[in-house]
């Protein structure tokens, strides 16, 4: 149990959509079965294991890969390293809606460097990379 609530404190803003959605999952199954105290060791498992597996998680993430990649959607060429946390231009890159089956509200994706990326529309900063 420590170890997981230790991994939960060392989790960095980047993975907080995993990490609370793990985390609220997490607590909903421990929490049906086996109440109060499952709630809160399904919380600190579920937050990690939604943290691994960042924004779109396993199951998904291969399936938005092979999307992107038959959209052909332009690259936008970047100068910087594209990486978890960058934030790109306001000029020159062209956002595209993440498509309802990925339930990725709040989101939008571009190619950059021939790299998909999740996108804060807001913000443009870079949430999760899809190599």
């Amino acid at each position: 149990m420590v170890a997981a609530l230790t991994m939960l404190s060392v989790s960095t803003t980047v993975h907080a959509q995993g990490l609370t959605r793990g985390a609220q999952d997490g607590a909903e199954r421990g929490g049906n079965i086996a109440g109060p105290l499952g709630a809160a060791v399904g919380s600190a498992i579920g937050g990690a294991v939604g943290t691994a597996n960042e924004i779109l998680g396993i199951d998904r993430r291969e399936r938005f890969r092979i999307y992107t990649r038959g959209e052909r959607r332009p690259s936008f060429a970047y100068r910087g390293t594209v990486r978890v946390g960058a934030v790109l231009p306001e000029d020159g890159v062209v956002y595209y809606d993440v498509p309802p089956e990925f339930a990725l509200k709040g989101f939008n994706y571009t190619i950059v460097n021939d790299i998909p990326v999740l996108v804060e529309p807001g913000t443009r900063r870079i949430v999760e990379v899809i190599d």
